[in-house]
C-alpha cells in the first residue's frame, strides 16, 4: 500500500480482524498482535519484545550502558543514544512525506502527520468532539468539568489552558499591552477574548449577524446558533450518566439530573416552594403574593 492513500480517505485494513487504520505503520504495529512478532531486542540480554514492552523490561536491568560522549547523558538503549545525539549533530531522521518537515523523534512525526491525514483519534466522551492530540482533548474536557488548573499568582485569575495563563501574565509584566474594547474600555488578553467580549455589545444593540443555513433564524453569537442547529440535526451530545437519556442542551441535562438527585434549585421567594425547572416556577401561582 502507498501510505499517501490515507490522505484521500483510504483505509489500511487488517485482513485478520478487520480493524482499520489511516496510516500504514499503525497497521503494521497492530498486525504484530496476530503474528506474535517481537522486533525490538534488548541490547543488554538479547531478549525480544514489542516496542512498549521493551521500555518496561530495560528498567529491570537498572543500567544505562549507552553514554553520550559529548554531554555524558546515559541511555538504556542504543537507539535512545542515537536519537539523543541528533541534538548535538542537528540531524533530523524522520521526514514528513507530505511537506518535507523533519523531526528528531518518531512520535513527533506521527503527531504531525495527523495534520495532513485529518486523523482525530482522541474523542471527548461528553460531547463527541474529536481531536488530533491527546493534550488538546485534555484541555477541551475542562470546558465540561469547569476545571481551571492554571492560576495567575499576581491577580488570582484562573485559566483552562497554560498558554492562556502565559498570555495573561504578559499583561502584568508589560510584555503585552491589553487589547481594549472601544465601546466600553474593557481590557482583553488576546484577540479571541476581545471578540467574545464584543459580542456582549452586539446583544445590547440587537444585532444578529449569525444565521441558520437551514431555517434562516438569526442569532447574536455563534454559541446560540450552534445550540439552535441541534434542533435540525437531532444531535444530543449531553448524556445522563444515571439513566442514559440524552439532551441537546447542557442546561437541560442539568435540570434533568435533579430528578435523580432530588435537588430543586428554583425556589419561590414568596412561599418557599421549590421546583426542578425554571418554567415550573414561572407557572407557579403563589397564594402569598
Amino acid at each position: 500500500f502507498d501510505e499517501t492513500d490515507s490522505i484521500y480517505g483510504k483505509m489500511f485494513t487488517c485482513e485478520t480482524c478487520g480493524a482499520g487504520f489511516t496510516l500504514q505503520h499503525n497497521l503494521k504495529r497492530h498486525i504484530r498482535i496476530h503474528t506474535g512478532e517481537k522486533p525490538f531486542r534488548c541490547d543488554v540480554c538479547g531478549k525480544s519484545f514489542v516496542q512498549n514492552k521493551l521500555k518496561a523490561h530495560m528498567l529491570l536491568h537498572g543500567v544505562r550502558p549507552f553514554r553520550c560522549e559529548q554531554c555524558g547523558k546515559s541511555f538504556y538503549r542504543a537507539h535512545g543514544l542515537k536519537m539523543h545525539q541528533m541534538v548535538h549533530t542537528g540531524e533530523r531522521a524522520y521526514n514528513c512525506q507530505y511537506c518535507n518537515k523533519n523531526f528528531t523523534i518518531q512520535g513527533n512525526l506521527q503527531r504531525h502527520l495527523r495534520i495532513h491525514t485529518g486523523e482525530k483519534p482522541f474523542r471527548c466522551e461528553t460531547c463527541g468532539k474529536s481531536f488530533n492530540q491527546a493534550d488538546t482533548l485534555k484541555g477541551h474536557q475542562r470546558i465540561h468539568t469547569g476545571e481551571r488548573p492554571f492560576n495567575c499568582e499576581t491577580c488570582g485569575k484562573c485559566f483552562i489552558q497554560k498558554s492562556a495563563l502565559k498570555m495573561h501574565q504578559k499583561m502584568h509584566s508589560g510584555e503585552r499591552k491589553a487589547l481594549v474594547c472601544v465601546a466600553c474600555g474593557t481590557a482583553a488578553a488576546c484577540v479571541d477574548s476581545l471578540r467574545k467580549h464584543l459580542l456582549t455589545h452586539v446583544v445590547h444593540t440587537g444585532e444578529k449577524p449569525f444565521s441558520c443555513d437551514t431555517c434562516g433564524k438569526c442569532f447574536s453569537n455563534t454559541g446560540n446558533l450552534n445550540r439552535h442547529q441541534r434542533i435540525h440535526t437531532g444531535e444530543k451530545p449531553f448524556s445522563c450518566d444515571t439513566c442514559g437519556r440524552s439532551f441537546n442542551q447542557g442546561n437541560s441535562l442539568k435540570a434533568h439530573q435533579q430528578i435523580h438527585t432530588g435537588e430543586k434549585q428554583f425556589m419561590c421567594d414568596k412561599c418557599g416552594k421549590s421546583f426542578s425547572y425554571l418554567r415550573n416556577l414561572k407557572d407557579h401561582k403563589c397564594f402569598y403574593v
